[in-house]
């Protein structure tokens, strides 16, 4: 005889997987219809956190859940920057009012004060990779998004925790101590 798995039990072990959170899409993915998700909300299973977002109420809290849910909300594709990925790490003593996300796509939905959306710039993306799951561009480039509104002393110590930490490379180590050294209007393309 074969255990029928609950929607509630697969919901869940998704959510607690993605810092408690489960959007329609990967319910709809996982074979659970999107009016389950609005069933197990009106129940109390779910919080319904945003439009097609909904958390789980008791999934554990994790540092980084309201990173996950500022992603979320920014919509498929979106990825932290600047200031925001630093503090993933605690990089540069920075501590942000703001997440700041950056989506492909404009969103119209209205967005918490916690977090501050930008639309993807034109031209060469940046490198991007998965921090603790969470879609961010590199560390080396948010250090370097971060010129002109963290002093240069702090970027050049998170330059070097980040290396002893091994979130950069040699390569980009060195490219940071070049590009953080120059005076403020020699930025250039290296």
């Amino acid at each position: 005889m074969v255990a029928e798995v609950k929607y509630r039990d697969l919901v869940r072990e998704i959510a607690l997987g993605e810092y408690g959170f489960i959007t329609t899409k990967q319910a709809l993915a996982a074979g659970v219809p999107a009016v389950e998700l609005r069933k197990l909300a009106a129940r109390g299973a779910l919080i319904n956190v945003a439009y097609g977002i909904y958390r789980v109420p008791d999934a554990p809290g994790s540092p980084f859940e309201q990173f996950a849910e500022a992603l979320l909300r920014a919509g498929d594709g979106a990825y932290l920057r600047g200031d925001s990925v630093l503090a993933l790490f605690a990089l540069a003593d920075v501590n942000p009012r703001k997440i700041r996300v950056v989506a492909p796509k404009r969103t119209r939905a209205k967005k918490p004060a916690f977090m501050e959306v930008s639309t993807a710039p034109r031209g060469a993306a940046p490198h991007l990779t998965r921090y603790e799951g969470l879609l961010a561009m590199r560390v080396a480039d948010a250090i370097l998004d971060c010129r002109g509104s963290i002093e240069r002393g702090r970027l050049l110590e998170a330059a070097r925790e980040a290396r002893r930490e091994g979130l950069v490379t040699r390569a980009d180590y060195a490219r940071l101590q070049r590009e953080l050294r120059k005076a403020p209007g020699e930025r250039g393309v290296s």
